[in-house]
């Protein structure tokens, strides 16, 4: 047998000698046939590391009773929500004989609702979840003890108007459940299924699709191939918007004038929406730590949130019933008569919307940032074509949400097919894949609408 090959210092082989295998003397006929499935036959097919077929399907069950479950969680939250708003905005102001989005009602009930959640953030156990500046889309899971809180806190600010919808703290509360119930009830399964399964059917009912949960943790890190890491949020996530569109119908949805056409000037108007959009979103960034300090400065939950509540409740006297809730019905309601707003009173609109999703994240409201600032897109973009009637309402529309959930979420794909969603038109899409691209440029590196966590207080500290 030949000696072995040696190898310089940067690890590569020496040079080849005459009679080598390889060398420029080896002989021209080949040495025995190599077998096609060896590991060192140049003909073995590709195969890259992926999960067995058999540890994929045992979690197509699960998946469906978690999207199952996730969807009809956020659709009785809401329910409730919907009822006790109803009540606030309707039935009592009605029988006093005010009107129900008379300015001072407005500051009277968003008033009422900051004390409501600060007593709730205040002594429920777990105090009704982490700080909501320091939370996103997906956190890890909290204990279930936090849940009772978080969802009070939560059916309050949306029932009392609050500027932020159900996203975060329904997330957040269906992989709470889904962590501690998966654990317990299948624990050969393992822990880290769940809260994946919990996010994927949560957001795909949110969105009306499973392909926005799949984009979703798309983005997230994780062992292994990507079609496998998905395979059972997929499920959930198809289980989960399935309920919703069968129980609730999709809501995600914009009624704007049609998309004529693409022509070469819309590229430029779509670059320039798309960056503004994002400018937007990160001129509010900027501002998010010093609105979040001046409320901590307060110190006692109940005062924060009630100091909160009033401040929106002025914005909301200013901006009007347009300018509160979460936004979804808001935005259907202005696309049907933005005309009548003017472009001034549609920039009022969109910063208002803008000045209240800051002030209620920051002061302590639970809620997601993400419905709250389609309304702000929304406003925004008509207002750009307002301004200049040449731009296509649609166009100006999702690319001005696009740039600015890019800002706000830093999730290229949710913030890209959340604006295809909006407006769904298939000849708009190309247009936005070339508005994400100076949009992304002007957010990469910058930082987010979500603060660092304070860090926790040393052992034996007063809390």
């Amino acid at each position: 047998m030949a000696d072995a090959v040696p190898h310089d210092s940067a690890g590569h082989g020496g040079p080849e000698t005459p009679g080598s295998p390889g060398g420029p003397d080896a002989p021209d006929s080949p040495g025995p046939p190599e077998d096609p499935g060896s590991p060192d036959s140049p003909d073995r097919p590709v195969r890259r590391p992926a999960t067995p077929a058999g540890r994929l399907v045992p979690l197509v069950v699960p998946a469906i009773v978690v999207g199952i479950g996730s969807s009809l969680l956020l659709l009785a939250l809401s329910r409730v929500a919907d009822r006790v708003g109803r009540l606030l905005w309707s039935s009592i102001p009605g029988g006093l004989g005010v009107d129900g989005f008379g300015p001072w009602w407005i500051i009277l009930v968003l008033t009422a609702t900051g004390a409501a959640v600060g007593l709730t953030a205040w002594k429920a156990p777990g105090h009704a979840g982490p700080d909501p500046a320091t939370t996103g889309l997906v956190d890890p899971p909290q204990p279930p003890y936090v849940i009772p809180g978080l969802a009070v806190a939560t059916v309050l600010a949306l029932a009392g108007g609050v500027s932020l919808g159900p996203e975060n703290p329904i997330t957040m509360i269906n992989v709470a459940l889904a962590y501690w119930l998966g654990r317990r009830f299948r624990p050969t399964t393992g822990p880290d299924p769940w809260a994946a399964l919990a996010v994927a059917g949560t957001v795909g009912a949110l969105f009306g699709s499973p392909v926005a949960a799949a984009l979703v943790l798309s983005e997230l890190p994780g062992p292994g191939a990507l079609w496998d890491r998905l395979f059972a949020p997929l499920v959930a996530a198809v289980s989960g918007s399935l309920t919703a569109e069968l129980i609730a119908g999709n809501e995600f949805l914009v009624k704007v004038p049609g998309y004529p056409g693409a022509r070469p000037l819309d590229l430029l108007w779509a670059l320039l929406t798309g960056a503004l959009g994002a400018l937007l979103g990160l001129a509010a960034i900027q501002a998010f730590p010093a609105v979040h300090r001046a409320f901590r400065q307060i110190g006692h939950p109940v005062a924060m949130l009630t100091a909160g509540g009033l401040v929106l409740g002025v914005l909301g006297a200013l901006g009007g019933e347009l300018t509160l809730f979460k936004g979804l019905a808001q935005t259907n309601e202005l696309a049907a008569d933005y005309t009548g707003h003017g472009f001034w009173g549609l920039l009022g609109l969109a910063a208002v919307k803008l000045i209240a999703l800051l002030v209620a994240s920051g002061s302590g409201f639970r809620g997601g940032r993400i419905f709250p600032a389609v309304f702000v897109g929304v406003a925004f973009g008509f207002a750009i074509s307002t301004l200049v009637p040449s731009v296509p309402p649609a166009l100006a529309v999702v690319c001005a949400i696009l740039g600015l959930l890019m800002a706000t979420t830093r999730q290229g794909w949710l913030s890209l097919f959340t604006a295809a969603a909006i407006v769904p038109d298939l000849a708009l899409l190309p247009i936005l894949c070339v508005a994400a691209l100076p949009a992304w440029l002007l957010v990469t590196g910058r930082p987010e609408l979500q603060l660092a966590p304070e860090p926790a207080a040393p052992a034996g500290a007063a809390g």
